[in-house]
Order: C-alpha cells, then sequence, then structure tokens
C-alpha cells in the first residue's frame, strides 16, 4: 500500500532571526525615525538597528539570560524598542511588553505573574519604575535614555553603555518556530489580565497575512507610521511587518495628539498608520477645523482598530485624501484578524452598502477561520442572526499562560470563544454587534450599544458617544447615553434622539442622554464603559 508524497522543500524554521538578517543586508540604508519626549527626531537606520539589536542579544546572553526567560519592557513607541522586540527573542529570550498606563499595581501583578527576569526601561518612566520596584524583583534593569540627560540612577545599567560594552560576534542560538518569542497580557476589559505567549512561527505568519494588500497593506516603498502602542498586542504586529518588508518607521513616542501626528505624517511622507478610533476622531477634528493647515504630500492609509470607526469619521478622513479602513483583531490572534475592504463586485453599489461594508469588521485573514454559534448550532449567513463569535488559526492563542481556570474560554474541538456578539454575512464579512457583556437586555429584547454608538458619532454636533445599559425597575436594562460635543456645537437630548430615531425603533432610543467633557478610555484608547456604569448606577427613570 502506498504512502502519502512527501514534498522536497527544505525544512526551514519560521523564526524571527532570518528577518533581523533581512534587514541588515537588504534595507541598511531606510531611515527609522523616532519623535523623544522633548518633542526632537532622532534619525537612524535599519544598519544601525540589525547591529545594535544583535549586541542587545550579545549582552543579554553575558547577562546570563537563559532560554525563555522573560525579559519586559517599559517603554514608548521608538526605535530602541524595537532593538528589543528583535534583540530579545533571537538570543531565546522572551519579549514582555509592560503596558505603561495600567496602575502601578497591576502592572507589578502582571510582571510577577510572568516571571520577569530583566527590565528595560525608558528613563522618563524611572517615576512610574518607582512606583513599581518595591513590588517586583527584577535581577537587572537597564536604563534607555531619551536625550534629556537624566541620570541613571545607582543600581541599575544605562542602556547605551551597556550595548557599547557587548561585542558584535553574536551567535543566534538553534531556535524552533514554536519557541516562545514574545509575551502580551490582555487589557483586562473582561476580567483579570491574561497572559498570551506569543511563537516565532505565529509573528512570521502573522507578519506575512496582515501586510497583503487586502489587509494592512505593508510594502518596502511605505512610511509607516505606527500610533498603536508598541506595549500592547506587538504593536498589532506592525513593528514585525515593517521589518520583514524594509519600510521606514516612523514613532511618535508618547505625542499622540492631532497636531503632533499631523506634522510627522506631513514632515515624514507617511503612507499608512495604524491607530485606534478616538485618535483618528482628533485628527479628523483638527483637518475640519484647520484646513488650511495640513498639506498632506502623499495619500494616506489609515489601519483602525481597537474599535468600530464610526462612518461619518470614514467620510471626514476621505474629503481630506486619507483612506480608512476598518481592522480587527485582539490579544489573543497575535491581533490580526480581519480587515473590510470592498470587493471589486461592490465598487457599483449604491455609496450607502458600501458604507454598510466599510462599517463591518471585514473578512478574515487567510488562515484564521471563524464561525457565529448560537445554542442551537452555527448561525446563517444572512448578516442579521447574532452569536458567539468563534476563531481558530495559527496565531491564535490555543491557552492563556498559567491561568489554568481560564480552559472553558476554549470549545472541545479547538475553537477560541471571543466573548464577542456578532453575525456574518453570505459574502463572509463580520459585523461584530456588541460584546457579550455590553448587550443592553430591554425587556426581554438586545439593543446593540455599538450601533447606537456610531449613530450617535454621525451626528454633527457629536464627537464621541458610549451608550451602556442601566438597570430598570420594570425592563431589566435601559440605553443610557454618555455624549461628548464638538467645540463649540450644541445639541440636546430630544434633537439626538429625533437624530436616532430614523434608524432605531421607538424602544431601542436611549431613555437618558447626558453630556460630558470626556469620556474615560481604558490603557490603550478604547471607550472604558465600566467606568460610566460606576458613575451611573441607578438613572432616575421617568
Amino acid at each position: 500500500m502506498r504512502g502519502p508524497m512527501r514534498g522536497l522543500m527544505m525544512d526551514f524554521p519560521l523564526t524571527l532571526a532570518p528577518l533581523l538578517d533581512r534587514a541588515g543586508r537588504l534595507f541598511g540604508k531606510v531611515e527609522i525615525v523616532s519623535r523623544r519626549p522633548d518633542r526632537t527626531l532622532s534619525r537612524t537606520t535599519y544598519a544601525d538597528f540589525y547591529r545594535r539589536a544583535r549586541r542587545l542579544a550579545r549582552a543579554l546572553a553575558d547577562a546570563g539570560l537563559g532560554r525563555g526567560d522573560r525579559v519586559a519592557t517599559l517603554m514608548w513607541n521608538h526605535a530602541a524598542h524595537l532593538e528589543a522586540y528583535f534583540g530579545v527573542p533571537v538570543a531565546g529570550g522572551v519579549l514582555h511588553t509592560l503596558n505603561l498606563r495600567l496602575h502601578p499595581d497591576e502592572i507589578a501583578a502582571i510582571a510577577n505573574h510572568a516571571g520577569d527576569r530583566f527590565l528595560l526601561v525608558d528613563d522618563v518612566l524611572l517615576p512610574l519604575y518607582e512606583q513599581v520596584h518595591s513590588q517586583v524583583n527584577f535581577e537587572r534593569v537597564i536604563v534607555v535614555p531619551s536625550g534629556g540627560g537624566i541620570a541613571v540612577p545607582q543600581g541599575m545599567q544605562d542602556y547605551e553603555q551597556w550595548l557599547a560594552q557587548a561585542g558584535e560576534d553574536f551567535a543566534c542560538p538553534a531556535l524552533d518556530e514554536n519557541d516562545a518569542a514574545t509575551m502580551c497580557y490582555t487589557s483586562g476589559t473582561t476580567g483579570q489580565p491574561k497572559g498570551v505567549i506569543y511563537s516565532h512561527r505565529a509573528l512570521v505568519l502573522h507578519s506575512l497575512a496582515s501586510s497583503t494588500a487586502d489587509a494592512f497593506g505593508i510594502a518596502q516603498n511605505d512610511v509607516v507610521l505606527l500610533v498603536a502602542s508598541m506595549f500592547h498586542v506587538n504593536g498589532w504586529g506592525v513593528p514585525y511587518a515593517s521589518v520583514m518588508f524594509g519600510s521606514k518607521l516612523v514613532f511618535p513616542g508618547p505625542h499622540a495628539n492631532p497636531s503632533s501626528l499631523l506634522q510627522l505624517i506631513e514632515q515624514e511622507g507617511v503612507t499608512v498608520a495604524f491607530g485606534v478610533p478616538t485618535i483618528w476622531l482628533g485628527v479628523a477634528a483638527e483637518l475640519e477645523k484647520n484646513p488650511g493647515r495640513w498639506k498632506l504630500s502623499r495619500p494616506l492609509r489609515i489601519n483602525c482598530g481597537g474599535g468600530a470607526p464610526p462612518i461619518e469619521l470614514i467620510h471626514a478622513l476621505a474629503r481630506h485624501n486619507i483612506e480608512l479602513t476598518h481592522v480587527c483583531g485582539m490579544t489573543e490572534s497575535t491581533p490580526h484578524l480581519t480587515a473590510s475592504r470592498l470587493r471589486s463586485y461592490m465598487r457599483d453599489w449604491p455609496e450607502e452598502q458600501k458604507d454598510a461594508v466599510r462599517s463591518m469588521q471585514g473578512v478574515p485573514a487567510p488562515f484564521v477561520e471563524m464561525r457565529v454559534m448560537r445554542p442551537e448550532g452555527e448561525a446563517p449567513r444572512d448578516g442579521k442572526t447574532p452569536g458567539e463569535l468563534e476563531i481558530r488559526g495559527p496565531w491564535v492563542a490555543s491557552s492563556y499562560y498559567n491561568a489554568p481556570e481560564e480552559s472553558g474560554r476554549w470549545t472541545a474541538d479547538g475553537w477560541f470563544r471571543t466573548g464577542d456578539v456578532a453575525c456574518m454575512n453570505e459574502d463572509g464579512y463580520i459585523k461584530i454587534v456588541d460584546r457579550i457583556k455590553d448587550l443592553i437586555k430591554s425587556g426581554g429584547e438586545w439593543i446593540s450599544s455599538v450601533d447606537m454608538e456610531n449613530a450617535l458619532m454621525g451626528h454633527p454636533a457629536v464627537r464621541e458617544a458610549v451608550v451602556i445599559g442601566v438597570p430598570h425597575p420594570k425592563l431589566q436594562e435601559r440605553p443610557l447615553a454618555v455624549v461628548v460635543l464638538n467645540d463649540g456645537q450644541q445639541a440636546t437630548p430630544d434633537e439626538l434622539r429625533e437624530f436616532l430615531a430614523n434608524r432605531f425603533a421607538k424602544w431601542q432610543l436611549p431613555d437618558a442622554i447626558v453630556f460630558t467633557d470626556e469620556i474615560p478610555r481604558t490603557s490603550v484608547g478604547k471607550f472604558k464603559k465600566s467606568i460610566l456604569r460606576e458613575r451611573y448606577p441607578n438613572w432616575e427613570w421617568k
């Protein structure tokens, strides 16, 4: 009996080491631009990055880094952080990016749970480290200078001196593609933060798939602006993909206000940018407010994730020759899952129909599989029947790190339960209706907070809006909208309810609309509904 015929291809491990070598060999002249905390720019090249990342790997090896040892970072977006993205994994270690926007107690708890051995910390973040250090036990702390002349405290290592002392004769250990390369903890929006460990193989495959034209669309000729935080989900995988293809990288550091970003975009000729909707809402407002101030020399593409962008935001940016694409992902998926681009046969559709597609999360990346599940089985692909979104693929986590109590997040047949309520249409486009915990349960019916938020942000006077479910004595919950108005604009609750009445049934409309100056956000820029629920626990229903 004959067996299957084997392919005659080389057994070549998919690790980050060849990507680092490729950058040094092929893209040495390409720039990496970092904005420092004092707003000055630092310029380096891929040739410098290659040498320094290898020196970092050698320094870690000389310091006794063992295979699988965790090296934490407490750093903003800049070139030195990119060096750690590669230097730590190619040395056999595991890069663990700590979320610097969390409370110090949370940072310490995560570092301890991960078992971090070393820490790389920006000098400007030493005050934050001082709030953490008594609760952690880092063996060695290396301080990365920002150019501001901050002295390195006694007992810590200066990053530049440390690299200078390391040799350039680093020999990469034999890495297995399934070895751990990086780890990140979830943002904690659905409970305690949970650790996800990414393999070399997952990062390489993710970089290839996410860079395709139907996804992020990263190419060598692009200038990539990474506003999404490098301390969260590998900076959406953008640093790895950009290095793979040799794109010029622009890092904004801690400066993400609209004027600062537009200045970088204009000055550096940015062609593709990454960030959450709240960032681009601010950019759109600045462009509308000062239309003659900014002259973008090249067409700009924005990949927007972390929440559904309002369709009015897409239209506002388009008026300035900026194309915004809705992308979707999560910590457990490295993170890229979907992108929402129009198909060829949709080009002649009416604009309203095309907008409906643009506002969806989109179609899965190659090798990512999705299904929408209900208690009775898989939901029909009719674009309206909701269920829980489940996913699987080569860069989707199979478990959390050291958290056996969370095993129920995976089905018996190996799919990850996302906690998102979604529907899928006949073309395979996914639309996330809400988080399971954010659906508003009113009198036995369900109301999507996401749909109503996006509709409210379509009103010309509204800058931001969040809708939450508030306990009701008879109907279980009723929607309450929290709204931030644009500068100089006015609107009344009745006016906004009338605006919503064109899209929602009367029983779905919010019973209360309150105005505020600012909506609280999570550490990665998403609206934090838990704080609003605490702020409005009992509304006086009339």
